[in-house]
């Protein structure tokens, strides 16, 4: 795919995006912003650098946000994961415990650019206990700011869960399911106690467990959508991935009229062409509020990312000249929409 073919509409449209939170600072460092390059001059000479609190301060300003989450074995550690990096977070997935807090220095290094940083863990890695108590210890000396979320379940819905995708559980070795969940429930019950946030997830499917999740860590913010528009051609067949799906073959065929054959969707004359036949506007103005309230249902069920085919022909005119002009109303809407043209140069 050429880059001309898949191109963010914010280029075109410019739509609003909030801002990212910006990280603290700390007042003496904005009052006096000389300080930290005579403080970088002195280490190079080599003389003692002072220890005040306003060194401790922009050091803090840059550690990133910590979420730990645990819990039992099919109780949704992964779609609570899921959901938190589809709000931006930073995720590691299975990372052992004694490399939490390297972790976290990392992400301080950053210069901002890992501002949040989620980190499941759980009983698949050796010595977890031993190692997970020793680094939480070693946040907590550091002032690292952290949350542990637990997420807990009957043994009936485990249970449950495990036979439906006939997996073993990782503690059962030859013994039966149960005997993994009680021996996986023991492990984690001290952790249970300390988590700042338990969800039970026995009774919840997978798009109220995101709610919830959504609930705690997106703030009032609406969770984001993500769409791509794309066009193609039903003679080279339908895009795999295509949620919803569109036919511009209602419309006249710029193809058939000479001066515009030569040139795709994206030229203004071919454009003008499309969007003047009789139903076309009409048509953009009922299927942008379509996907308005399509798209407010799928934040609802906590579906992320959206795929709209708009097919022609041959994925060159008709279709191109549709998908610029349905992507810049997402994008108007605050969609962030990408623009995917499948098809166009094949012919």
């Amino acid at each position: 795919m050429t880059e001309h073919e898949a191109r963010p509409a914010a280029e075109r449209e410019q739509p609003q995006h909030a801002p990212e939170r910006e990280q603290p600072h700390h007042t003496a460092d904005r009052e006096q912003p000389q300080r930290t390059g005579e403080r970088e001059q002195t280490r190079d000479d080599g003389a003692q650098v002072s220890t005040g609190k306003e060194t401790a301060g922009a050091h803090e300003a840059a550690i990133p946000e910590l979420v730990i989450i645990s819990g039992m074995s099919g109780a949704g550690r992964s779609t609570a994961a899921k959901c938190l990096e589809d709000l931006g977070w930073f995720v590691v997935d299975n990372l052992p415990p004694a490399l939490i807090p390297t972790m976290v220095e990392l992400g301080a290094r950053s210069q901002g650019n890992v501002a949040r940083i989620a980190v499941v863990v759980d009983v698949r890695g050796r010595r977890f206990f031993d190692n997970l108590r020793e680094s939480l210890a070693d946040l907590d000396a550091r002032g690292v700011t952290r949350r542990i979320v637990f997420l807990e379940s009957s043994d009936d819905a485990l249970v449950r869960r495990f036979e439906s995708v006939r997996r073993p559980h990782p503690l059962q070795g030859d013994g039966r399911i149960v005997d993994g969940i009680a021996a996986e429930r023991e492990l984690l019950r001290e952790l249970r106690g300390d988590a700042d946030l338990v969800i039970d997830t026995s009774s919840l499917n997978v798009h109220e467990l995101r709610a919830k999740m959504d609930a705690q860590f997106a703030g009032e913010e609406e969770p984001e959508l993500r769409a791509t528009v794309m066009s193609f051609g039903f003679k080279y067949g339908l895009p795999v991935d295509a949620d919803l799906v569109v036919d511009m073959r209602f419309l006249p065929n710029p193809h058939w009229v000479p001066e515009l054959r030569p040139f795709t969707g994206l030229n203004e004359e071919v454009s003008s062409y499309v969007l003047n036949q009789p139903g076309a506007k009409e048509f953009l103005d009922r299927y942008a509020e379509l996907l308005q309230l399509i798209a407010a249902g799928y934040r609802r069920e906590g579906k992320r990312y959206v795929t709209v085919a708009v097919g022609c022909t041959g994925g060159k005119h008709r279709s191109v000249a549709m998908s610029e002009k349905l992507a810049a109303r997402l994008a108007a809407e605050g969609v962030e929409t990408v623009v995917v043209h499948r098809d166009m140069g094949r012919e």
